[in-house]
């Protein structure tokens, strides 16, 4: 199994702030958006400002 580490990503979903905690192996933008597209569907809902740092 890989290793991960705990991120947090915080974004906007059609313009409202959010963030998640997820468990990711790299920490880039396109990990987080997938693990973002995965939680929240095909529903066309608009994710946009991705930001990814670790968690504390």
């Amino acid at each position: 199994m890989a290793q991960t580490t705990k991120y947090v990503i915080k974004y906007k979903l059609n313009g409202e702030r959010r963030f998640e905690f997820a468990q990711l192996r790299t920490g880039t933008e396109e990990e987080a958006r997938a693990a973002l597209q995965e939680l929240h569907g095909e529903t066309g809902d608009v994710i946009s400002e991705v930001k990814v740092s670790k968690a504390l």
